[in-house]
């Protein structure tokens, strides 16, 4: 029996970006009230395509939502999910060419792609491989994973390309797995990764993609629930030990129907 691979097959679904902007609220007032009514009406137009998605059938929802940040981390965060880095990059370009544009300042972004690690499936797929004495690497055990995991990533499809959730609040934060001298997530052998990562969920993926290795989006009605799952996983071993976070940024949603709202400072 050929010692298996220690890294876990994983699924990729939806790409993802966040972007996150300043508003600049001096010159917006110093527009005359027609102006402003127009952006806004050309913007509302846009926001509510992005939000409506893909209408076609059986297609990925490949929507956006837009979100009021609170506190001193920005005003405005924008989440797209699309089937490509190409489509990202397209929202990006149209967003560039609107009127409401140069009066956002991006102070950050994130990319990231829908991921699901599969650690059970992962054990059991390599020792069928091995079973049938393919080798490790070799195209024969490529074809075979790849046939395995097709079946699985079918099965998976709404949650690989997932819908954005109508919850009022969003909390997201990146992530890495530490790889410190003492305490190294990826030296650990994949069963005990496996039983670990039981005790929670990774949505995103950003290793190879942005700076950190994983982005976690949260959704609720009531945002103290972030507050207590968070605290929850600090008891998790795969979190208490292993996982460094970055910087929280929650946020309330904004529809592209109450958009005149958030311009007027309303938004209820």
């Amino acid at each position: 029996m050929p010692e298996l691979p220690q890294v876990p097959l994983t699924l990729e679904g939806s790409n993802v970006l966040h972007q996150i902007f300043r508003f600049d609220w001096t010159a917006w007032k110093k527009l005359p009230l027609d102006e402003r009514t127009a952006i806004s009406a050309e913007f509302s137009a846009l926001l509510a395509r992005w939000e409506a998605g893909n209408t076609e059938p059986n297609g990925h929802p490949n929507q956006s939502a837009l979100f009021s940040q609170i506190g001193h981390k920005g005003d405005l965060i924008l989440i797209h999910f699309r089937d490509s880095l190409e489509d990202l990059n397209r929202v990006e370009l149209e967003l560039a060419q609107t009127s409401l544009y140069p009066f956002l300042q991006q102070t950050s972004s994130y990319l990231s792609v829908v991921e699901l690690g599969l650690y059970e499936s992962s054990e059991k797929i390599y020792a069928q491989l091995a079973e049938k004495g393919l080798e490790p690497g070799t195209p024969e055990w490529n074809a075979g994973a790849g046939e395995a995991t097709a079946r699985t990533f079918a099965s998976l499809s709404s949650r690989l390309f997932p819908a954005i959730p109508p919850a009022k609040y969003l909390c997201f934060y990146p992530m890495d797995r530490k790889r410190g001298e003492q305490v190294n997530w990826y030296t650990e052998p994949m069963a005990d990764r496996r039983t670990m990562m039981h005790e929670r969920q990774i949505i995103t993926g950003s290793i190879g993609l942005d700076d950190w290795e994983w982005g976690v989006d949260l959704f609720a009605d009531d945002p103290i629930i972030f507050k207590k799952l968070i605290y929850e996983m600090r008891f998790d071993k795969v979190s208490a030990v292993y996982a460094s976070f970055g910087q929280f940024f929650l946020s309330v949603r904004v529809h592209a129907a109450n958009i005149n709202q958030w311009f007027d400072g309303t938004l209820a």
